[in-house]
C-alpha cells in the first residue's frame, strides 16, 4: 500500500511540475460548465478543497472524500452565473459500511429563451432558442485503509444550443491520504477525463451547388457542415490541508491546492475556514493565484450547521466571489445530513 501511495504522489507531482507551453489554450475545450465549482463551502475557501472534501460537494472536488463521510447527505447548490445564466447542482451520498460509499449527482446550466436573429431579420424571426448544459454521474469511494481512500466517478455530459447538441462520457478519480504528521492530509484528483465532444444537428444541414459555374446542374444537393471536436476540461489537482489550531475557542483549517488544467496555465488556490462550536463557520480564500489574466479574485463566505432533530442536520452555506470587471457571484448551497 505504501508503495502504491508513493507512486500516485510521484505521478501527480510529475504532472503538476511539467512546464507549460507559452500558449495557454484558453477557450479551446468544450463543456466549460464542468469548471464551475459546486458547493458554497468550497468556493468560500477559494476552491482549495481537494484535501478537505468533507461534505457532499466532494462529489465534484475529490470523490475519494465521500468515503470518509459517515452519514447520508443530500446537497443542492444554486447560483446565478454571468449573463443571467442559471447553475444548479444536486447530489447525494450514501455510505454502505464496509462496502464503501455510493453517490450520484446532476449538474444543470441553462439560459432564458432568446430571439433567433438573422441578417434578413436582425430584430428576430419570431423563433426562440436557448442553451443548456447537463451532466449526471454515479460515484463510488472506499477506504482501503484507515488512512487512504480512493474514489471513482462515471458521468454523462451533454451540451445543447437550439437544434445542435453534443455528448460524451467522462471519468473522475480521486485519492485522499491522512498522513501521520499531525492533521496533515494530501488529496489528489483527475477530473473530466473522456472523449472529445462535437456539435451536430439539423442546423448543420445545408444545400450545396457542387459546380456553381455549370448551368443546369443540381444546385440543391444536401450537405452537412461538420464542427470541430474539442476536448473536455481535464484538470489535475493536488492539495494539502491541516488544522492551524483546534481549541475551545474554535478550530481553523487551511487548504492549499495546485492545479494543472489542459486549457490554461498552472495556478494555485488557498483558503481557510474558522468554525465555532461546530455551528458557525467563517471562510475566506483566493483562487487562481499566479494565473495570468484571471478575472477571479478573492472569495468569502459563511455557514450554519443546525441540528433539526437528533441525527438530522441542516447545513446552509453562502459564498461571495469577486470577478473584477465581470462583477460578483453569489452562491448558496444547502445540505441535509441524516
Amino acid at each position: 500500500m505504501r508503495k502504491f501511495i508513493k507512486i500516485l504522489v510521484l505521478f501527480y507531482f510529475m504532472v503538476l511540475v511539467t512546464k507549460a507551453s507559452n500558449i495557454t489554450k484558453v477557450g479551446t475545450t468544450s463543456a466549460s460548465f464542468l469548471e464551475i465549482g459546486a458547493g458554497a463551502k468550497a468556493i468560500g475557501m477559494g476552491s482549495a478543497f481537494v484535501a478537505i472534501a468533507n461534505d457532499a460537494s466532494a462529489l465534484y472536488w475529490n470523490v475519494a472524500g465521500i468515503a470518509r463521510i459517515e452519514k447520508n447527505q443530500l446537497i443542492f447548490s444554486y447560483n446565478k452565473w454571468f449573463a443571467d445564466i442559471k447553475y444548479n447542482y444536486f447530489g447525494g451520498i450514501f455510505p454502505a459500511g464496509n462496502m464503501g460509499t455510493f453517490g450520484a449527482f446532476i449538474t444543470y446550466l441553462s439560459t432564458d429563451d432568446m430571439a433567433v436573429r438573422t441578417i434578413e431579420y436582425p430584430e428576430g424571426t419570431g423563433e426562440k432558442f436557448n442553451a443548456t448544459d447537463f451532466a449526471m454521474g454515479l460515484s463510488y469511494a472506499i477506504n482501503l485503509t484507515d488512512r487512504f481512500s480512493i474514489g471513482f466517478t462515471t458521468k454523462y455530459v451533454s451540451e445543447k444550443i437550439w437544434h445542435m447538441k453534443s455528448h460524451a462520457i467522462a471519468f473522475d478519480i480521486g485519492t485522499l491520504f491522512q498522513t501521520q504528521f499531525k492533521t496533515l492530509k494530501i488529496g489528489m484528483s483527475i477530473t473530466n477525463f473522456g472523449n472529445k465532444m462535437q456539435m451536430s444537428g439539423k442546423d448543420a444541414a445545408i444545400t450545396y451547388d457542387i459546380d456553381p459555374n455549370k448551368y443546369g446542374n443540381n444546385d440543391r444537393i444536401m450537405g452537412h457542415l461538420d464542427s470541430d471536436k474539442f476536448q473536455m476540461p481535464l484538470n489535475f489537482r493536488l492539495g494539502i490541508s491541516f488544522d492551524v489550531f483546534d481549541a475551545q475557542v474554535g478550530k481553523m483549517t487551511m487548504g492549499i491546492d495546485a492545479l494543472h488544467p489542459n486549457n490554461n496555465s498552472e495556478y494555485m488556490a488557498i483558503g481557510t475556514e474558522y468554525s465555532y462550536n461546530d455551528f458557525l463557520f467563517l471562510r475566506a480564500g483566493y483562487n487562481s493565484l499566479f494565473l495570468k489574466n484571471s478575472e477571479e479574485g478573492p472569495s468569502v463566505g459563511f455557514g450554519i450547521n443546525y441540528q433539526l432533530y437528533p441525527g438530522i442536520k441542516f447545513i446552509l452555506d453562502y459564498a461571495w466571489t469577486k470577478y473584477n470587471d465581470l462583477g460578483n457571484i453569489n452562491r448558496i448551497s444547502m445540505i441535509l445530513a441524516f
